[in-house]
């Protein structure tokens, strides 16, 4: 989206919000951009969506402070405005960043406990990670941890290989089942390797971005 059609849609965010209905105040739920991760609420005026939308950095207006408040100008722990939207009913927000650093006040990731949107990758790859150092008969992962890094990366070359070949044959069964193995390698790979699928998703959208 070119940044002229961009500055269109956000213009008419802030014209089409039902401000009367919230007392010039609506909600606004943060999350994270590249997980799912529902991170905090809180609370946008007029000036504190305008802020966020022109710096991009995400303002509230603090109920405590009477004021606006940039998230993080004290802590550090800023949040970069990816996306924005309004509900079905135009009186609350959903606000997708990526956080630098914890955004809870109290130095965890999310103000919930469990803010998770638990999709499969994500509980298949703390499993994973939950494997690391075992005992190598109890899994066929804790056993690849075992054999190391370049058993692990022959093993999504082998599979890589598998899947392009199912795909050159057209047997979309066995392109399931051998991208389903190339995907599970390739998470094992960066979990060996202290990466993740989030440190993908954000090279991804960087140069998605770059692309522009």
């Amino acid at each position: 989206m070119t940044s002229t059609k961009q500055n269109q849609q956000y213009g008419d965010l802030i014209t089409q919000l039902d401000w009367k209905k919230t007392d010039g105040l609506v909600p606004a739920v943060v999350q994270n951009f590249l997980t799912g991760k529902v991170l905090m609420l809180g609370y946008m005026d007029k000036a504190a969506l305008d802020k966020s939308l022109s710096t991009k950095q995400v303002t509230f207006f603090s109920r405590s402070k009477q004021r606006l408040w940039t998230k993080g100008e004290t802590s550090g722990n800023t949040l970069e405005l990816v996306a924005i939207d309004m509900d079905c009913d135009n009186d609350s927000l959903l606000v997708q960043v990526i956080p630098n650093g914890p955004t809870c006040h109290k130095g965890t990731e999310s103000c919930w406990k469990d803010g998770k949107a638990h999709s499969f990758i994500d509980n298949l790859t703390s499993l994973i990670a939950s494997r690391k150092g075992q005992d190598p008969q109890s899994s066929y992962t804790a056993h690849l941890f075992e054999r190391g890094t370049k058993r692990i990366a022959q093993k999504v070359g082998e599979e890589g290989l598998e899947t392009a070949l199912a795909a050159a044959t057209n047997d979309k069964p066995e392109l399931i089942d051998e991208a389903s193995d190339l995907i599970y390698h390739l998470l094992v790979l960066l979990e060996d390797q202290e990466l993740s699928m989030q440190d993908i998703n954000l090279n991804l959208m960087k140069r998605h971005n770059k692309a522009k």
